[in-house]
C-alpha cells in the first residue's frame, strides 16, 4: 500500500505540447516532446505514444505529467518529465488529459 504522503510527494501538472518530433534513437517507438508548464517553464519528455497519436495532433494538446522526477537520459535525449497515460491491454498508451482547458502549470490534486 502507498500512503497519502507518498502520493503527495508527486508534483503532477498540466502542460501544453509545443513541439513533437520523431525519436529514431529510442529503443521503442517514441516522440520527443517540448511541453509548456507555464511559470514552471518548458520541459522536454520522451513519450512512447506513437501508436495512437501523430506528431501533428499532439501540438497544442494538453497533457498531464509528473514534473519532479529526476531527469532521465534516453539514448541521445534527456527526458525531464513523465507524461502520463493509461496503458491498454494491447500496450497502446492513451494520454491522460484534463476534461476541460486548464492553465499550463495547474497542479493535479
Amino acid at each position: 500500500m502507498v500512503l497519502i504522503n507518498d502520493f503527495l510527494k508527486l508534483d503532477i501538472r498540466v502542460g501544453t505540447v509545443l513541439e513533437a518530433h520523431d525519436f529514431p534513437e529510442a529503443r521503442k517507438p517514441a516522440y520527443k516532446l517540448k511541453i509548456d508548464f507555464g511559470e514552471i517553464g518548458i520541459k522536454k519528455s520522451s513519450a512512447q505514444i506513437t501508436a495512437l497519436y501523430s506528431k501533428e495532433e499532439l501540438v497544442e494538446k494538453q497533457v498531464v505529467a509528473v514534473i519532479n522526477f529526476p531527469p532521465r537520459q534516453i539514448a541521445t535525449f534527456v527526458s525531464e518529465v513523465l507524461v502520463l497515460g493509461a496503458v491498454a491491454a494491447d500496450g497502446k498508451v492513451v494520454l491522460l488529459q484534463p476534461e476541460r482547458k486548464c492553465n499550463n502549470g495547474d497542479k493535479i490534486a
